[in-house]
């Protein structure tokens, strides 16, 4: 069996990994070509170009690299039409992702499978539609997505989001960061700027004075910033000039497993953290720390997302519990004063979101099978049919 498989991201990485490693557990005899990072890597894959090269976000953003985005969309189409797969999976990465798909349709009866549905439920629902043209399967994350994507013509399954299979720290790992750091009991703010350098840029600066700001309210306050290995120079650089100094956990240097390890320490170990917008918000709700979500980006790009928004909050805790504990600060409104606020109100309440992580990991699918094994028995249960049928 042949799989050309496609990531432009690391969380589409790590969602690549786990598929392809329960791809692997129920047909031994798969074989992997594609584009993905070091999760995938690790599973077989031999990449055939960086995909840090697909890690662009947002509309101005895009528009700087959109000649040499569109030459690798049309490059990777041609190698999936010429490698014929038995199936193309795409993770994430719509702007990248439908694109290939779209040509590889064009061009070809190739079976197409895109892992993590469009957020369709969030702003322009035309997009579906439009995708089931070349999409034949959705894996979807999250339990209301199925039914969106069917009433489009297309065959999507609820798979579990993979935060629900990660381990979590104990408390007893908790304590022995805090220890290893000298925290002790004192308080602890965890913050998180994102995964990329855009994000680091134009976070640090105002999580920093923010930080400054409610730690004047908690002056034995301690911060700690688990710095992502691609950002972990960028981190430690923007930091400098903060006024309350934070510790940066730089996982480069360490192997894979004790840099993971560390990092869940840390998370368990919080008192609350301060977070990009992302699923980072989810990670935060399975180790039960409470969180303010904020996220500055191009104004353009706000203004446009914003005007065709169907939903009024983009944190994932508060849109899967269907509630809006959590406190984000997003475009205008991410401000040092305004998101200072939010962690002081936080911290005042911290058992405040508890019900409402709960309730997320659940709908999740926590306790179930694992993400990656539920969605690799898609993906064949699927394509059993369709043989069958055909």
């Amino acid at each position: 069996m042949k799989v050309f498989i496609i990531a432009g991201e690391p969380s589409g990485d790590r969602l690549g990994g786990a598929l392809m490693a329960g791809l692997k557990s129920l047909r031994p005899d798969v074989t992997f070509d594609g584009i993905g990072g070091s999760d995938m890597t690790a599973e077989g894959l031999e990449s055939r170009f960086d995909m840090s090269e697909l890690s662009v976000m947002g509309i101005a953003e895009i528009l700087p690299k959109y000649r040499a985005l569109m030459a690798r969309i049309n490059e990777t189409a041609e190698a999936v039409i010429a490698a014929q797969p038995d199936v193309m999976i795409t993770i994430d990465s719509p702007d990248f992702s439908l694109r290939v798909a779209k040509r590889v349709k064009a061009k070809s009866d190739i079976r197409t499978v895109h892992y993590v549905a469009p957020t369709v439920w969030a702003w322009r629902p035309g997009r579906a539609n439009k995708m089931a043209r070349y999409v034949d399967h959705v894996l979807a994350l999250f339990p209301f997505e199925p039914p969106l994507m069917q009433a489009e013509g297309m065959d999507c399954d609820f798979v579990g989001h993979p935060v629900v299979a990660e381990p979590v720290a104990t408390q007893d790992q908790a304590q022995a960061f805090r220890s290893e750091f000298g925290i002790g009991d004192a308080p602890m703010l965890m913050v998180l700027p994102g995964s990329r350098r855009s994000e680091v840029a134009k976070l640090s600066g105002v999580f920093g004075e923010a930080v400054a700001k409610f730690a004047k309210g908690v002056p034995d306050l301690r911060v700690v910033i688990p710095a992502a290995g691609p950002v972990a120079d960028a981190v430690i650089e923007a930091c400098q000039d903060w006024d309350v100094t934070p510790v940066v956990l730089d996982p480069r240097g360490l192997n894979r497993e004790d840099a993971q390890t560390r990092k869940l320490a840390a998370f368990r170990a919080a008192d609350l953290a301060l977070a990009a917008s992302g699923t980072v918000s989810l990670e935060l709700a399975a180790a039960a720390t409470p969180m303010v979500i904020a996220y500055r980006m191009h104004w353009l790009s706000f203004r446009l997302i914003k005007a065709m928004a169907l939903i009024d909050t983009v944190t994932l805790v508060n849109l899967v519990s269907d509630t809006r504990i959590v406190p984000e600060f997003l475009g205008p409104d991410c401000t040092p004063d305004q998101i200072a606020g939010g962690l002081a109100a936080v911290f005042k309440a911290p058992d405040a979101q508890k019900d409402a992580m709960v309730l997320t990991m659940a709908r999740l699918g926590q306790g179930g099978e694992a993400p990656g094994l539920r969605a690799a028995r898609a993906v064949l249960d699927r394509m059993a049919v369709v043989s069958r049928d055909g």
